[in-house]
């Protein structure tokens, strides 16, 4: 797989990849990145709208995964900052003062799933972190319990495919929640 981050020249691979309904029902990515108000009002053209202007404006919102030139999978990751309602959530609360980039969603081709992608995906998006300068990499997968979760509800990953990826759990804010870090190697 190639990994290369979201630009303007790649806007029209990332719409290709999530389709006219935007990935889950409309989101566009744009979950973690607007207030919940802001989310619902916009639907799918509004939150589509609103990932095009960031990076119309020269915002990275995350990376694609490409096989034969073609994309199949979506990693967002950035610096935690720039998801205003990651930073507003009581559950997933920064652990310490230390800047992170963080990896808050996944979107894999249905075509695709179940083959690993996933975890070349985050290979893939904690490669280009490092390559942009982040000591630690910071996930908040769902953890399963006693079921296999729907591709909706895990768009935020699971534990396991971290772990196979590198991170060790730090924290466990919530029954549904863990939180997990891969500390990048110079």
């Amino acid at each position: 797989m190639e990994f290369r981050p979201v630009t303007r020249d790649r806007w029209g691979d990332f719409e290709k990849l999530f389709g006219p309904s935007g990935a889950y029902s409309g989101c566009w990515c744009m979950w973690w990145r607007s207030t919940r108000s802001e989310f619902d009002r916009n639907r799918n053209k509004g939150n589509r709208k609103s990932m095009r202007g960031l990076v119309e404006s020269g915002v990275v919102p995350g990376i694609l995964g490409y096989e034969g030139g073609e994309p199949i999978g979506w990693c967002s990751v950035a610096p935690r900052e720039d998801f205003g309602s990651l930073n507003r959530s009581r559950v997933l609360k920064p652990v310490d003062d230390k800047p992170v980039w963080s990896i808050v969603c996944f979107f894999i081709h249905k075509n695709h799933r179940d083959e690993g992608i996933g975890t070349k995906m985050i290979e893939g998006a904690v490669q280009y972190a490092r390559d942009q300068g982040a000591e630690i990499v910071e996930a908040y997968p769902t953890k399963p319990r006693g079921k296999r979760l729907d591709p909706a509800s895990s768009f935020m990953g699971i534990p396991k495919v971290f772990e196979r990826a590198g991170f060790e759990r730090v924290a466990d804010p919530s029954e549904a929640k863990a939180i997990m870090r891969y500390y990048v190697q110079r």
